[in-house]
């Protein structure tokens, strides 16, 4: 009986240790998409829980634009520790809302078509908005303009709680100026549906319920890489196209700063960047040492590129979105 009793001693003694060892859990909030089966977000926690001695929960909070609310919403009694999924049309009002502390020191310079100095958030991919289409739709239209004169039916997000909605309402700000208002009145007829997020969206798309649907130039490539399927497409602008920068912070009130920390690090790294090509369709933000897969080089790259800084674009936002809302209600 000393045996045994010494032996379960040592055994809870040594269970103990493991727990103690744990560093216990990080939760990040993100959009759904990320943390579906085929998104980056199984293959994130996978490889960042061999090297952070840690648990990594991912919480879908709908698409991006959501995540801020919530996160407004809960404040400091927040279970969040990091924000995934933001991007550069939100990031100056989650400035502002005090909730988020600056990013880790010492992070590597990222690989983005623009130059980065944001003291809060840090980059983990980038992209260009696109209507996508079947490859042999005719007629495709080659600016917005032309396709709100178009009878080609058309899915889009709304900017209230989606990042591609609100990067469309801002290329048609950034891209016509004061004409946004007749450019929205001429696509409104086109609009069969405005879906929460980007996931509603290209799914009723690939359902067939409309010609084209708002997405990403990268798009495209899952087809063709996933799917080996070529039949998918997306339309070249000639008033170019607005570019997305997705960004991650964390938040002041973590109970795991340092792994919070850690986790911004690590997202800088061959073992979370090398799963975004082919698991989120986009462009890394930090370009990973095999570069980017077979099949990227076939995608359309914009003549000009279109991003109103953080700050401007928050200041022109609410007059974008109203001008968006009043096209569509008529």
């Amino acid at each position: 009986m000393k045996t045994v009793s010494l032996t379960l001693l040592a055994t809870t003694a040594l269970i103990g240790a493991t727990h103690a060892q744990s560093r216990g859990e990080l939760v990040v909030y993100t959009y759904d998409s990320f943390t579906s089966d085929w998104g980056p977000g199984p293959v994130v926690e996978e490889a960042f829980e061999a090297v952070c001695d840690c648990d990594l929960t991912f919480v879908g909070a709908g698409d991006g634009a959501a995540l801020l609310s919530r996160v407004q919403l809960e404040g400091a009694r927040s279970d969040a520790d990091v924000v995934l999924g933001l991007d550069t049309n939100l990031t100056a009002r989650a400035t502002a809302t005090g909730l988020f502390a600056d990013k880790p020191a010492g992070l590597p310079t990222p690989d983005l078509p623009i130059a980065w100095t944001d003291p809060i958030f840090t980059p983990f991919d980038w992209g260009y908005f696109a209507f996508v289409h079947e490859a042999d739709l005719a007629d495709v239209p080659t600016s917005l303009k032309a396709l709100g004169e178009s009878d080609l039916s058309i899915i889009v997000q709304d900017p209230r709680s989606s990042t591609p909605g609100l990067g469309l309402v801002m290329w048609v700000d950034a891209a016509y100026g004061d004409e946004a208002a007749a450019v929205w009145a001429a696509l409104a007829d086109n609009v069969v549906t405005v879906t929460p997020g980007w996931s509603e969206a290209y799914g009723l798309f690939l359902e067939g319920e409309a010609d084209m649907v708002l997405s990403y130039t990268t798009s495209p490539a899952y087809h063709l890489i996933a799917e080996d399927d070529p039949s998918k497409s997306a339309a070249a602008f000639d008033e170019g196209h607005y570019m997305q920068v997705e960004v991650a912070g964390i938040l002041k009130g973590s109970d795991q700063p340092d792994l919070a920390a850690e986790f911004i690090q690590f997202m800088a790294t061959d073992g979370f960047q090398g799963a975004i090509p082919t698991t989120n369709w986009m462009y890394p933000a930090f370009t990973p040492a095999g570069g980017l897969p077979d099949g990227f080089e076939t995608l359309i790259t914009p003549e000009t590129a279109l991003l109103l800084p953080a700050d401007e674009a928050e200041a022109r936002r609410a007059a974008a979105i109203e001008t968006w809302r009043a096209a569509l209600s008529q």
